[in-house]
């Protein structure tokens, strides 16, 4: 942003006067450039015409001071059109900070969430666990009562040794997601903190795809920039083209002269200049079918760019969709497992299901939440890339 706004102070700075102080010291014998100096200093006399002195003439000093200006009235357009894209450039540069902030937000959701899920996972895991180790009392009770044989002791005893393998591998990924949100955030990596919120699905996304696609060509804050490029391009193809107009300066000197700062004269002058180009050996049209090449690559750039924001939109809105109505399934998936292992219990007490029965409901119910998280990770995933695709992303996403 810094060097956008030294770049419209410099375009500003064309249509303001110039003012430049010179000095400078010589000693000459040159018979025309003697002759000139004693002029300049306001030291001709007589004895100065003599032919001998005005052909072998003695060395003399001279200090000039010199104080010029020019001031560019008209330049042919040349700098209102660099301050123009200097202005453009200006925007294009909020509008590319705007979308790196996006991008960054994006990151930093993903990241959060993925540990929402690492700690709900861990959750579940230890949930599992507990209810294993009560099943376990339950299995062992009907072991030294001699209702059921050893190896449901010993199938029941490997399934919890399993369940805290995952536990340990579930808290060492807690640890991790930890690690890549304090990067995300740009914290110190070994930062503590608790999260204070859950993994939860909140609203379904509203609106057909048709509505985000437009919101998306609407928003987009790089489809923006690059609209700002374009019209930067075709400022320098207008810029190129002023070079066949005629410029106008005015011009300004004031020059003291000296030879040993006893004495001195003065003098000035002050003119317009006006300048045509008659022929640049096609420099100027060589500029000019330059800019219209660069303008011909920025537009299709931005053809190319408005079909990737219609496929980023397309996939987040389907994305989401999808794990929406997946969050509907899981969910009643879910209570089903709950139900069914209540049962299978309650029949395995009773001697009507065999150890193998219950394990497996326990793993159904593991997985059947395990199933339901991740629809609601991807789903809150998929809504982040929804909105980042359509270009209304902020720090206000829930």
């Amino acid at each position: 942003e810094g060097s956008e706004m030294c770049r419209r102070d410099r375009a500003r700075s064309g249509f303001m006067p110039r003012v430049d102080a010179h000095g400078a010291y010589n000693r000459t014998t040159n018979p025309a450039q003697t002759f000139a100096t004693k002029l300049n200093q306001g030291m001709i006399a007589q004895d100065d015409f003599n032919v001998n002195r005005l052909n072998d003439p003695d060395p003399i000093d001279n200090y000039a001071g010199r104080l010029s200006a020019i001031w560019p009235l008209y330049d042919s357009g040349q700098t209102w059109h660099g301050l123009r894209q200097a202005e453009l450039g200006q925007e294009e540069t909020n509008l590319e900070m705007t979308r790196r902030r996006q991008q960054v937000i994006a990151q930093t959701v993903v990241t959060y969430v993925g540990l929402l899920m690492a700690e709900e996972n861990l959750a579940i895991v230890q949930q599992t666990l507990t209810a294993s180790r009560a099943n376990l009392k339950l299995v062992k009770s009907r072991y030294e009562s001699g209702f059921v044989v050893k190896s449901d002791l010993l199938r029941t005893q490997v399934h919890i040794a399993n369940l805290d393998q995952q536990q340990l591998q579930a808290a060492s990924q807690v640890d991790n997601a930890k690690a890549e949100l304090n990067a995300a955030m740009g914290v110190a990596i070994d930062s503590k903190y608790q999260l204070t919120s859950r993994l939860d699905s909140g609203e379904e996304i509203t609106g057909p795809m048709e509505r985000w696609v437009d919101i998306a060509i609407d928003k987009r804050p790089d489809l923006k920039q690059i609209d700002f490029q374009q019209s930067a391009a075709e400022e320098e193809i207008k810029k190129s083209r002023a070079a066949h107009l005629p410029s106008l300066n005015l011009a300004g000197n004031y020059e003291v002269n000296t030879e040993d700062f006893n004495e001195s004269a003065d003098n000035y002058s002050v003119g317009a200049v006006v300048t045509f180009n008659i022929f640049s050996g096609n420099k100027t049209s060589a500029k000019v079918r330059e800019a219209k090449a660069t303008l011909r690559q920025i537009q299709a750039q931005r053809r190319r760019l408005i079909q990737r924001i219609q496929v980023e939109t397309r996939q987040g809105y389907l994305q989401a969709d999808s794990a929406w109505r997946r969050i509907q399934v899981t969910r009643v998936a879910v209570t089903q497992a709950e139900e069914a292992l209540r049962i299978v219990r309650n029949r395995y007490q009773n001697g009507l299901f065999t150890i193998v029965d219950l394990l497996n409901s326990e793993l159904a119910l593991q997985q059947a939440h395990t199933n339901y998280l991740q629809a609601v990770h991807d789903y809150k995933v998929a809504n982040a890339s929804l909105m980042l695709a359509a270009g209304t992303l902020d720090q206000n996403f829930q």
